[in-house]
């Protein structure tokens, strides 16, 4: 029987990546993306595109708004930081495009969609190297969920299935995963990284996303097919 893998998928190179990867162990694929108030909607539109040109079974929308929380960039009146250069940006604090709890309500979601299916792997593109400064984005974080996961489920408790977070990228730099996400053929032409695009979806350029896309492109050789509005 084809394992099944739920893939976390925001549209952009990381979370393409990991599905790319996912795809070539031989898993079945099912997308999952989030409508949660994000003021850059526009990657939805691209976790679409990409969960058929990947082949995804399925490619769910789920609808939360985390605005009624806020306390993000992201997702409240907050201005998303801009910059010239990628060194600019600030590593020591974690950062105000962060949302609080994103990654445990996505994975809570992902975990829950897995146990239904009954697949054994959820992905997720979180990265250590080009780090973000996101709390749920460390590997201890992904351990301790993995472990909760197995504790909260019917699926794990009686030893059904035995999920398991995988974190293809957590070791690679943004060049290295651009560069294995092309060897698998990744057109990321598709992809969106931009926290605060133009209302066309066009890239800022100067957001943290985008300086970290534009520095991995850069550094693997490979040319960006990103269209960016500042240009």
């Amino acid at each position: 029987m084809t394992p099944k893998a739920i893939v976390l998928s925001s549209g952009g190179i990381d979370s393409t990546t990991a599905m790319a990867i996912a795809r070539s162990r031989g898993n079945q694929i099912y997308s999952l993306s989030f409508n949660y108030g994000q003021r850059h909607k526009a990657e939805l539109e691209a976790a679409k595109k990409i969960a058929a040109s990947l082949g995804a079974k399925a490619h769910k929308i789920i609808q939360i708004d985390l605005r009624q929380f806020g306390h993000s960039a992201l997702t409240d009146d907050i201005d998303v930081p801009k910059h010239d250069h990628v060194d600019q940006i600030q590593t020591q604090t974690v950062p105000v495009t962060y949302v609080p709890a994103r990654n445990t309500i996505f994975l809570s979601y992902a975990m829950a969609w897995a146990e239904v299916l009954k697949a054994s792997a959820i992905y997720i593109g979180v990265t250590a190297v080009d780090y973000s400064g996101y709390p749920d984005c460390r590997p201890a974080y992904i351990e301790a969920f993995e472990k909760m996961a197995n504790l909260a489920t019917k699926t794990g408790i009686t030893n059904e299935i035995a999920l398991k977070i995988e974190t293809p990228l957590i070791h690679l730099s943004k060049a290295q995963i651009i560069q294995t996400g092309t060897q698998l053929g990744v057109d990321y032409a598709l992809t969106l990284s931009c926290y605060d695009p133009d209302d066309q979806a066009r890239s800022c350029g100067h957001c943290d996303s985008c300086l970290h896309r534009i520095k991995g492109f850069k550094e693997a050789g490979i040319a960006d097919p990103t269209i960016y509005h500042c240009a």
